[in-house]
């Protein structure tokens, strides 16, 4: 029987890390830990609550007076403040232009870090987000790096959104998109980058299934070391 693992899947916006953790956990019966959902949740509440979007210490003050927890559920991951369900709230386009800016303070990430890590320490973990390989588990026992290109990235979005019944536009998604790439490669504290001993995953041309194949391909390797 193969061993519990964590598992760190990193890479852009719109990769798709989130659908294939999801997928993947639940396939195992793994557990899916969505640290962006994590990183939106702050940010929807700083927004609510006039707090700066880039004052460190001023979030982490915040911080520290949330109740934030993540809830499995049949429809998906919960995600909770305290007594308040916010798992969409956090989706709106307001949350997902200012995320950024709040996830690349070094005082956020410090503060979370220890959730994060406490979440995943017994293994049997799927966890996703753009800094799990090279800073929050840098001990993994498996890192892939998803990506793909910002056109199909966009596309993804764009699907998503209108399937939801949600105002969506394609063009104005890739510039978002590649504006965030941008803010999360430069930033001073943990930028997105693919950890040294990560696998490099190009999903443009992958269906769910065949990227969720290819991570347990992955996994065999791992286990055979």
């Amino acid at each position: 029987m193969m061993k519990p693992l964590q598992i760190a899947l990193d890479g852009p916006a719109g990769a798709g890390k989130s659908t294939i953790a999801k997928t993947l956990a639940k396939k195992l019966g793994y557990v899916y830990i969505d640290t962006g959902a994590i990183y939106r949740a702050v940010t929807y509440r700083a927004l609510n609550e006039h707090v700066g979007l880039e004052d460190g210490p001023a979030l982490a003050a915040m911080i520290a007076e949330m109740d934030l927890r993540l809830v499995p559920s049949e429809s998906g991951q919960r995600v909770f403040d305290g007594a308040t369900e916010v798992t969409d709230l956090i989706r709106s386009s307001e949350v997902t232009n200012n995320v950024s800016f709040v996830a690349r303070q070094p005082e956020v990430r410090d503060a979370l870090m220890d959730l994060q890590r406490d979440l995943a320490k017994e293994g049997g973990i799927v966890m996703d987000g753009r800094d799990i390989g090279t800073h929050v588990l840098p001990g993994a026992d498996l890192k892939v790096f998803m990506t793909a290109t910002v056109e199909e990235r966009a596309r993804r979005r764009h699907d998503e959104n209108v399937s939801k019944g949600l105002p969506s536009d394609l063009e104005q998604l890739q510039r978002e998109i590649a504006l965030r790439d941008k803010r999360d490669s430069e930033r001073e504290v943990a930028p997105l980058r693919q950890a040294d001993d990560a696998h490099y995953l190009d999903t443009t041309k992958l269906s769910i299934d065949g990227v969720v194949e290819a991570i347990e391909r992955l996994m065999k390797q791992v286990v055979k070391r």
